[in-house]
């Protein structure tokens, strides 16, 4: 066992305690104070440092059947999350040393050394690992290459596009040749930061009117992908707007997550037929081939300024239930991340 700082003896970690039905309520979790765990032989035990909120999380909040299991009542949630390893059982892993690793909502974590990925805070901030060069930024990098099969000149079309993974997909769409790429969001501060700063050709507030009129008048030539993150009326209107031999990628669907009763399906649907168009989910667990590519592409991007990035940081473990609620709400601009 590898020497330790002095810990402290109390470690807070947020439980689920009753299954959401619905949008989530406070009292459907719980600040838990536990004892801080003891690493065992290959294993690791990390200090959080930042730690990630996703929407995907709603999901993992049902018993429903899904593919990834669903939390257990009473148990520490999880989520990704960086940090600082301060007692070490493992051979390659060192104190001092920091990594990457899926044991978040908690102030420390113990867990096996091959569940760990070390990562260099000089070479990138920490917080990006979480984000723009991690799990995020692969999700954006796989879908619209492989999913949507992106090309030089397509027009493209992104929900929740101020997001951590659709102000990425859109940035690189520009990168690699699109003819024209097209946001939507939640505020006109939103709108403005993905033309003004990201680069999109256009972009609209869905509150403003119909989802499908403004697409239109944004996309007057039609569009050839279109990165869903939002589902519902989004859908639909990219589905107006395919050209012919058009693709639909699925990441996401935030509209519907919190509903009670199942959401109506487009009813567009046979305009597929006439424009050929495909509609496929993805999972960026899929795609962890592509890691090596997607950092040895969209690192030097980042690096240089060329693919830009926003995160918002909410400060201190008991607020971690608010800033994943806040993500639901579309509260964050880019990256959501809790800083410990």
């Amino acid at each position: 066992m590898t020497d330790s700082p002095t810990l402290p003896a109390v470690n807070r970690e947020w439980h689920l305690v009753s299954r959401p039905v619905g949008w989530p309520k406070p009292e459907d979790f719980a600040l838990v104070e536990a004892e801080v765990p003891t690493p065992g032989e290959g294993q690791v035990l990390v200090r959080n440092l930042y730690v990630s909120v996703d929407p995907y999380m709603r999901g993992r909040m049902s018993a429903a059947k899904s593919y990834v299991a669903p939390y257990e009542l009473g148990k520490p949630m999880q989520g990704g999350a960086v940090g600082e390893v301060v007692a070490s059982g493992a051979e390659g892993i060192a104190v001092g040393d920091h990594v990457l690793h899926f044991f978040g909502w908690r102030e420390y974590a113990v867990l096996d050394a091959e569940n760990a990925v070390k990562v260099d805070p000089q070479a990138a901030p920490l917080s990006t690992y979480l984000g723009v060069l991690g799990m995020t930024g692969l999700t954006a990098y796989a879908g619209l290459l492989r999913t949507a099969a992106f090309k030089e000149g397509d027009a493209v079309f992104v929900s929740g596009a101020a997001g951590a993974v659709g102000s990425q997909v859109g940035q690189l769409a520009k990168l690699k040749g699109a003819s024209r790429v097209i946001g939507s969001a939640g505020s006109d501060e939103k709108v403005k930061l993905l033309v003004e700063e990201y680069g999109f050709d256009a972009a609209f507030n869905y509150k403003d009117g119909p989802v499908s009129e403004q697409l239109r008048a944004a996309a007057p030539d039609g569009i050839d992908v279109y990165f869903d993150n939002v589902g519902g009326d989004h859908l639909e209107a990219a589905i107006g707007s395919l050209n012919r031999g058009g693709r639909i990628a699925i990441c996401g669907m935030i509209s519907v997550y919190n509903n009670t009763e199942p959401a109506p399906g487009p009813k567009n649907l046979a305009r597929l037929i006439q424009t050929r168009g495909r509609i496929e989910g993805f999972l960026v667990g899929d795609h962890y081939d592509l890691q090596p590519q997607f950092v040895e592409e969209v690192g030097p991007w980042v690096r240089d300024g060329r693919l830009k990035y926003r995160e918002t940081v909410v400060e201190g473990i008991e607020n971690n239930l608010e800033a994943f609620l806040g993500v639901l709400r579309g509260d964050n601009i880019g990256k959501m991340v809790v800083k410990l």
